[in-house]
């Protein structure tokens, strides 16, 4: 009898332990998922500054977002786009749409477009090297910008040039071209990199929504894909652009 239940006990203490072990598991797998979803970016927003240079997000063409833990821009008084990871937060938003708890945020190449120089003088100036426009969530023309993820060959480290201009079409005011400056680095592997171009010299769409027509050179020759566009409403107008760079590819 007493082995029996010596035997019963040792069950019973060896079945704790493995519950133990496998509550701490879930609990660690929980705790894994908690860090991985800080990891990668949730949103693509505009960091812009309120008229008293406090720092806000505009996440969409209509929705802003209190930064409750970011009482400066980390940029300064440039305005930029960035990926951004954040979560939700309990504060109140103030007179923004909604208050968020930033986790990390990091700025990308954000340019202005470039003036259309004719075409011999633009492809000494601006090249016209092949790329891939990636099909991403990033991929996408909203608040005043057109981001754009691309993909082309990157082999000894040289920074490329990037820019978008106007094609200065008179049937289609809204019809831009990327243009791609490798500076002969063309033998390497694919790789892909962020840039966002301020839209602010097409003409005013004056509240509607119009075809944003983008055309670039592709590896398999020239390709386009349209866009919904509406001007942006006007911010505060002492923001200035910025060209900083925080992609995998060097690009400028």
């Amino acid at each position: 009898m007493k082995t029996q239940s010596f035997i019963r006990k040792g069950f019973f203490i060896l079945m704790a332990l493995c519950l133990s072990m496998g509550f701490q598991s879930c609990l660690d797998d929980d705790n894994d998922d908690f860090y991985l979803s800080h990891y990668y970016a949730n949103a693509l927003v505009t960091v812009k500054l309120s008229a008293d240079n406090t720092p806000y997000l505009q996440l969409d063409d209509s929705t802003t977002l209190r930064p409750v833990n970011m009482t400066t821009s980390p940029f300064g008084e440039k305005e930029v786009r960035a990926l951004t990871n954040f979560d939700f937060s309990n504060e109140a938003p103030q007179e923004y749409d909604k208050a968020v708890f930033i986790n990390w945020i990091d700025s990308i190449l954000t340019k202005p477009m470039a003036p259309n120089l004719g075409e011999e003088e633009n492809n000494q100036t601006y090249g016209n090297d092949p790329v891939e426009i990636l099909n991403d969530w990033v991929t996408i023309a909203e608040d005043g910008y057109l981001t754009l993820r691309f993909a082309t060959r990157w082999g000894n480290g040289q920074p490329h040039f990037v820019n978008l201009i106007s094609t200065q079409n008179p049937d289609n005011s809204y019809e831009v071209e990327f243009r791609h400056n490798a500076f002969g680095d063309t033998e390497g592997k694919m790789g892909d990199a962020l840039v966002a171009f301020k839209l602010d010299q097409l003409p005013d769409t004056q509240g509607e929504t119009v075809k944003l027509k983008l055309k670039w050179n592709s590896f398999s020759g020239e390709k386009s894909a349209e866009f919904d566009y509406c001007t942006r409403k006007a911010t505060n107008p002492d923001a200035q652009e910025v060209t900083s760079i925080r992609n995998i590819q060097k690009v400028k």
